[in-house]
Parts: C-alpha cells; sequence; structure tokens
C-alpha cells in the first residue's frame, strides 16, 4: 500500500509528501477516519489530494493511503429503488447523516434466475442472469466488462446476498474470476458499449411544449437554464415521473436543504403511472445538498452518469436528471481557487468547458456488449446568477447538448408553466425525429410545427407594435395572429403538473391538439379574407372550447376529433351568414 504525511489542507484540498509513488485520479484513505479522497496533481515529492468528506480535524501528520485503484462506484441490484448521498451511501431516511467516513455494508436480498449454464462462452458485459429485489424491478445480472472466458461454476436458481458468488469464469489464460451481484467501476471512465446508434426515437416527456416543438431523442443531451423561480425542480420532477424511460436517476447536486428534502419525501410517495406502484422502484435519487462537502458535489455527478450506463449496458432506456450543473461547476471553482490556478472567465476554472463536455458526451443510444439496444438521456439543470444566460456555464452547456429549454421568468410569473420560452429554445434533435412524429401526426407534424413557431414569433413582434399604438389600431389581420397566439398559448403550451387530467399528453393527443389550434388559425385567416368580421372569430363557442380542451377532454381522442368537427361547421357557418349577407 503506497503511504503519503498530510502537510497542508485547505478546506477540502490537502498536500502530502509521498513516501511511496501514487497514480493520477487514485483514490486515497485519509487520517484515522479513513476520509475518502482522490489523487489530482502529482509533483516530485507530494501530491495534490481533494477530499470528499468533512475535513474538520485533520492536521499535519495525518496519513494518507493508496488504495491502488481509482475512484470507483459498487454498482448492483442494491440500486434501483433507493436513495443515496454523492459518494453512493445509503441515506436510510431523510433524517440520516452520514458520518466521515463511514461505510455502510451492502444491504441485498434477491432472488436469482441463471440464464447462462456451465460450458458457456462468455464475453464481457453478458448477463449472467435475472434478479428480483422487494421493491424494485426485475433486473439482470452483468458480466463485467473485460472478463471473458468459460462459465466453470453457475448458481443454481434461489436466493441470494451480496456476498454470493454467482459464478465462476475461466480465461484463456486459465484463470479464474469469481462474479458476484456486484462490481466495481472507475466513474471517471465510460462503459463500454459495442456501437452508438443513430437517436431517431424520442424520449416521450408528456409535456406538449416539449415533446411537439423542442423534442430529445433517446440518448440525446438537454439543458434546462433558468433563474430562481422558474420551475426547473418541479419541471425535472414532472419528467422523471412521465418521461418513457425504464429508469430514471435523479441527482440533486448542490441544492438547497430544503429543496432537496422536498423531494426526497415527495418524490418516493409517486405513484409510476406505468405500472401503477411507487415511482422509487425504478428510480435512484442521489442527494447532495449544498451543506455537504463540496468536493462531493463532483462525484455525485461522476457517481450519477456511471449508475446510469450500468442500467444502460443491461438493455434499458435511463433518463438521468441533474440538479443542478450550475453547483457542480461552483464546486470545480472553489477546488480551482484553493489549488492556486489560474482563473479563466466568471472565475471558473480553463478546464470547465472540457469537464462539462465529458459529463454530456456519456449520452447516447447504443448497441450494448450483449447486443441490446439502451440509451442513455442527460438533461441537466442549470441555474445562471440572476437569470444570465450569457454566464460561462450556460454558455458552455449550450456547446455540448442538443436541446435548450430556456425557462422564462416572465412566463413564470405570469403562471405559464411550464416556463420554457418557445422563442429562446431550440432542439436540433427535429430533424431526426421527424419520421417519427409524422407518422404520430398523419404527415402534418412539422408543418404545424412551423406555423405554431410562426405565429409566436409574429406574435412577439406586434405585441411590441402593439404597446405603442394599442392593439385596437392593428389591422384585423394582426390582431387574428394575437388572437391564435393567446390560444396556443393557453390551449396547448400550458399544462399544469398537478393537473389529474392533463399532467401528461400522450404523443396521439398533443398531434391533434396540434392539428386543431393550426387549423383554427387556418379557417380564421380564410374567414377574415371572405368578408367575416374578427370579433365574429372571436365570439365563436368553438373558440372557448378549444382554450379548455386541454382539461375538459384530456386523453378523449373521439371528443377531440368531434370537436375538430365542430370547428369546421362553425366558420361553414360564418362562411354561409357572410354570404346571405352579400
Amino acid at each position: 500500500m503506497n503511504r503519503a504525511v498530510l502537510q497542508w489542507i485547505s478546506g477540502p484540498v490537502l498536500r502530502g509528501r509521498t513516501v511511496d509513488p501514487f497514480q493520477v485520479y487514485e483514490a486515497v484513505l485519509v487520517g484515522d477516519r479513513k476520509l475518502l479522497g482522490e489523487v489530482i496533481q502529482i509533483h516530485q515529492d507530494h501530491i495534490v489530494v481533494q477530499v470528499y468528506e468533512d475535513t474538520t480535524g485533520l492536521r499535519p501528520g495525518a496519513s494518507v493511503e493508496g488504495t491502488g485503484a481509482p475512484l470507483s462506484a459498487t454498482l448492483g441490484p442494491h440500486l434501483l429503488g433507493r436513495i443515496f448521498d454523492g459518494l453512493l451511501r445509503p441515506l436510510v431516511t431523510t433524517q440520516a447523516r452520514v458520518q466521515p467516513g463511514m461505510r455502510t455494508a451492502i444491504d441485498l436480498q434477491v432472488s436469482f434466475t441463471p440464464l447462462s449454464s456451465v460450458s458457456d462462452s462468455l464475453v464481457g458485459g453478458a448477463r449472467l442472469g435475472s434478479v428480483r429485489r422487494a421493491g424494485a424491478r426485475e433486473q439482470s445480472v452483468l458480466l463485467p466488462p473485460g472478463v471473458s472466458g468459460t462459465v466453470r461454476e453457475m448458481r443454481v436458481a434461489g436466493e441470494a446476498d451480496a456476498g454470493s458468488v454467482l459464478c465462476r469464469i475461466e480465461t484463456r489464460d486459465g484463470v479464474q474470476h469469481e462474479v458476484g451481484l456486484t462490481q466495481r467501476w472507475p466513474v471517471r471512465m465510460p462503459r463500454p458499449v459495442r456501437r452508438r446508434l443513430p437517436p431517431d426515437r424520442p424520449l416521450l416527456t408528456g409535456q406538449r411544449i416539449l415533446d411537439t416543438l423542442f423534442p430529445v431523442a433517446r440518448g440525446g443531451r438537454a439543458a434546462l437554464p433558468g433563474g430562481f423561480g422558474t420551475g426547473k425542480t418541479v419541471l425535472q420532477q414532472t419528467l422523471a415521473k412521465w418521461c418513457n424511460a425504464d429508469v430514471v436517476v435523479y441527482v440533486g447536486c448542490g441544492e438547497r436543504g430544503n429543496e432537496m428534502a422536498e423531494v426526497l419525501q415527495e418524490l418516493p410517495e409517486l405513484d409510476d403511472p406505468r405500472t401503477g406502484r411507487r415511482l422509487l422502484e425504478r428510480t435512484v435519487i442521489i442527494a447532495n445538498t449544498s451543506n455537504m462537502p463540496v468536493a462531493a458535489r463532483e462525484a455525485s455527478i461522476n457517481t450519477g452518469v456511471t449508475v446510469a450506463e450500468y442500467f444502460r449496458d443491461q438493455g434499458l432506456h435511463v433518463a438521468l436528471m441533474a440538479d443542478s450543473t450550475s453547483r457542480w461547476a461552483e464546486a470545480l471553482r472553489e477546488i480551482s481557487g484553493r489549488l492556486g490556478e489560474l482563473p479563466a472567465e466568471g472565475g471558473y476554472p480553463a478546464y470547465l468547458s472540457s469537464r462539462l463536455a465529458e459529463f454530456y458526451e456519456r449520452a447516447g443510444r447504443v448497441e450494448t456488449l450483449d447486443g441490446l439496444e439502451g440509451s442513455l438521456t442527460l438533461i441537466g439543470a442549470v441555474s445562471p446568477p440572476g437569470g444570465d444566460f450569457s454566464e460561462p456555464v450556460t454558455k458552455h452547456t449550450e456547446r455540448y447538448v442538443r436541446c435548450m429549454w430556456s425557462l422564462d421568468p416572465e412566463r413564470a410569473h405570469a403562471r405559464m408553466y411550464p416556463a420554457i420560452h418557445p422563442l429562446a429554445s431550440y432542439s436540433e434533435d427535429v430533424g431526426s425525429l421527424r419520421d417519427w412524429w409524422e407518422a404520430e401526426g398523419s404527415g402534418r407534424w412539422t408543418e404545424d410545427r412551423r406555423r405554431l413557431l410562426a405565429l409566436l414569433e409574429e406574435q412577439a413582434r406586434l405585441v411590441r407594435m402593439a404597446r405603442i399604438i394599442g392593439k385596437d389600431a392593428l389591422p384585423e389581420r394582426q390582431q387574428l395572429v394575437l388572437l391564435a397566439a393567446d390560444l396556443i398559448n393557453d390551449g396547448f403550451l400550458r399544462q399544469s403538473a398537478l393537473s389529474p387530467v392533463d399532467a401528461h399528453c400522450s404523443p396521439k393527443r398533443q398531434a391533434v391538439m396540434l392539428r386543431l389550434i393550426v387549423r383554427f388559425s387556418e379557417l380564421a385567416a380564410e374567414a377574415l379574407d371572405a368578408g367575416v368580421a374578427l370579433s365574429a372569430v372571436a365570439e365563436l363557442e368553438v373558440l372557448a372550447k378549444l382554450q379548455r380542451m386541454s382539461e375538459e377532454l384530456g386523453e378523449d381522442l373521439d371528443g377531440l376529433e368531434a370537436l375538430g368537427r365542430e370547428l369546421d361547421e362553425a366558420f361553414a357557418r360564418l362562411g354561409n351568414e357572410v354570404a346571405r349577407a352579400s
């Protein structure tokens, strides 16, 4: 075991005089309490370590012991349905406090069913069997990547625990490996896959403004920037509940303790609309509040994405919600300052951009080593100070994501939730998802979506003009644009996360609602050209029904189709009245 002696310490950063050689990113144990740390710099005769636990009480002369391995996470069936801290230590209750140096034994009792037998030849990443644990969905047990060979022993079906040996693999060199329920993996190293697949299937969120206007692909990358009070946390919880992912990993990174406590209390109590059971059964929560050691924020992000990759390798579709990456970047800035590194823009270290790239590049839709399809979608919240989207974290994040869901304080203050600004947001996944959505929208999705965004853009221009000359002074055609845009905002984009009817919207329903609103704008424009007064259009009873259709009709597709027929009939009557009058 390599050793060093602590010479200097500042918060989570320490320097130690080396007795034996160390490696960069090697995990170390510091002091009598065996605090977990990581080597981040190596000089001629000393090392620099960042410690992921509270360093209160450490002093020069304390021992620093190397483990000979990089900082790693223990992956296995014990993760799903539970709550952990940033170092993947279980939090038994929301009131539990993990003491510095605390190491908790893995509590794991499962029912094991083998999928391989003696003499089978297996490669790394292959499925050895399936397990089921109380309070969690069925999972696969994987052969660790890099371990290949012939099965010499295989455990029979039955109960197993954390210490059980499931099988013995003999490599070509004659070396035997014992494989259990869990495996260790370095958190900074992406897990290998056979190949990457094109992201041509959407991650459905059930939120109309996201799925219809700014969709994200399975295996895609999205950012959710917004200032205080714009609804980032609520929206991420909504996405965790309603997205069509098999597993959700929620990372609370450096958030305020009261907000994280609310998540820990409410999320485990939510019902899963897909199964009718508890949502926590397919969720892993990693909680790291702002009063926890600052260096652990970085560990929580890397740990979370490693856990997500483990479930992806089982052939599952995984969504990771990181709330928020700004707090993680602030941790990098603080540690960089203690190291005396030259600050870059905003005081952040010069390597902020590369660290963000490393995180978001671990997303993707892939073919696993076992030949299955899996995906990992990353959704990172960004908390720019003062809502300034030009600050470094937001700007660098924008370079590495394909979807930007920008939250707007004005829409939030107007209770227009989700408060995503439709003109400040974008999605580069639209092109790859076009065929899928065209099939859902009967071939009209692309055209209708473009028309919707054009109306909203025209509304933004006309609102500025109306503030100067007054709305009534605008030509009727321009007033119609404002009327249609109000219908879009109230009848389509507004969606309450607390509504029992409208919290989730299926793709079929979204396509029908989109077609109805675009159809209204088309028919209204034709009516004005035919001589119908705008006031007559605004007084149509069907307009009020369109504004309320999300709450009153819900998933009643037949009712929405009937509303479409009523819309056509209402404008036909208006046209007939004008014809008779002339």
